[in-house]
């Protein structure tokens, strides 16, 4: 059979496949409003933000006519230098690799678990590491040549990499306090830290309110990685403008989610969203709030999170969560070979090879973090009022369940790996077929 039939009959099978996706997206809605039954969002109290607005213009009145003056590095005792020297070290050390930062977070949520942003980070964290491993497994480098996946690669890592440096530092000091037995968030600007946060910890210090908490470190990181990554001009350029990162919603491989055990621990099931537009600072805000409201909102996701991170040790590999579809073992055969579909809908074809996804050890050596030259956020914000509309509430999303969804995200890859070397095949023979003639 010749390969321009074969790329017709693939394409023939596709208002079937719609058919099929179509009824998974009412499945997925219908899962979704029995989870929401019985559920209840985290809560923003509106007198705790009146609170917090109140320091925020406390904070910029104090900053006006200081902002060329040396940080009070000088005035650090001997034992805040030591903490200071200590927290460095400690988050130097977790940034080496994804895996390493998704750990550390993992790690203090265990530890502190009023820390609710540290859980929702390395479940974050956690697909953070499947992208990366993804752009050297059985199917996008079909699609991406090793220019594009490499660019991809230092994206995901430089963002990962720069919300950990700003981050993690904070929840040490916020754990150091605890120890101490009083606040140490005068220690902020000793990492950079922007000014932001100083009222919200030490709010947070008072009231222990973590829904407030963790909705300003989402504000935070965000603009942290605004300036010097997402209006980066290199990664604009190569990356973010580039029509495979484009096409990211349509293929629906920019989703982000959950693994949650079921109460019986039996399946594992994925609850999340698909982020339309990285580049927009507020959708990604947004799009984290409803991720939070997901995660500490629905008690079966959150104790079904709770089992599966403290039971699946973080690798990468997408193997993780679902090894009867993922093997961590690399077939470099196989790799050469034309693509043979594997999958149908949720399962694998009968006979056919696991997909691979590596473990990031083997997909990616570690890159030194670079801190970028960067300037406080919220000292440059020029209209510091629409930071209100991120503190008006934290909306629970009618559907979330995306067990299904993400398997036939799988299949279109698959979809476009297929119909991609269809196309080069048959290109090749027409053109040897023009020449013969």
């Amino acid at each position: 059979m010749s390969q321009l039939l074969k790329l017709l009959l693939f394409l023939l099978r596709l208002p079937l496949k719609l058919i099929g996706y179509i009824a998974m997206k009412r499945r997925a809605r219908m899962s979704s409003e029995q989870l929401l039954q019985h559920a209840e969002p985290p809560k923003l109290h509106k007198e705790y933000v009146r609170e917090l607005r109140q320091g925020w213009t406390a904070q910029a009145k104090q900053l006006k006519g200081r902002q060329g003056e040396n940080s009070r590095a000088q005035e650090y005792t001997k034992e805040e230098c030591a903490l200071i020297h200590r927290i460095h070290h400690e988050t130097e050390q977790a940034n080496r690799n994804n895996v390493t930062r998704t750990e550390a977070y993992r790690s203090i949520y265990f530890r502190c678990q009023e820390l609710h942003w540290a859980l929702l980070a390395h479940v974050v964290s956690r697909n953070g590491g499947w992208n990366m491993t993804d752009l050297q497994g059985d199917l996008l480098p079909r699609l991406l040549d090793d220019g594009q996946r490499e660019e991809t690669f230092l994206l995901l890592e430089r963002v990962n990499s720069l919300i950990f440096h700003d981050a993690y530092p904070q929840l040490l000091l916020y754990e150091a306090s605890c120890k101490a037995g009083r606040e140490l968030f005068d220690l902020l600007p000793a990492f950079q830290v922007s000014v932001f946060m100083k009222p919200v910890w030490s709010q947070f210090w008072k009231r222990r309110d973590p829904a407030l908490l963790t909705t300003a470190l989402i504000v935070n990181e965000q603009h942290v990685i605004e300036e010097p990554i997402v209006q980066s001009p290199f990664f604009k350029e190569h990356v973010l403008n580039q029509l495979s990162f484009q096409l990211q919603s349509p293929m629906q491989t920019n989703a982000v989610f959950m693994p949650y055990c079921t109460p019986d621990r039996v399946e594992k099931k994925l609850a999340g969203l698909i982020i339309e537009n990285f580049c927009d600072l507020q959708e990604r805000i947004e799009f984290g709030k409803r991720m939070y409201a997901i995660l500490f909102g629905v008690p079966e996701v959150r104790a079904g999170v709770h089992a599966f991170v403290r039971a699946v040790p973080h690798t990468g590999s997408r193997a993780d969560y679902a090894p009867q579809l993922f093997t961590k073992e690399h077939d470099a055969v196989a790799s050469l070979d034309k693509y043979t579909e594997k999958l149908d809908g949720c399962e694998l074809r009968a006979g056919a090879s696991k997909l691979t996804s590596l473990v990031l050890s083997s997909a990616w050596e570690d890159i030194p973090f670079e801190a970028p030259d960067r300037e406080d956020w919220f000292i440059s914000l020029n209209e510091k009022d629409r930071l209100n509309q991120y503190f008006a509430e934290l909306p629970l999303p009618g559907v979330f369940d995306m067990t299904e969804e993400h398997y036939y995200a799988l299949n279109k890859i698959e979809l476009a790996v297929l119909a991609a070397e269809g196309l080069q095949v048959a290109f090749h023979e027409r053109r040897k077929g023009d020449k013969t003639c």
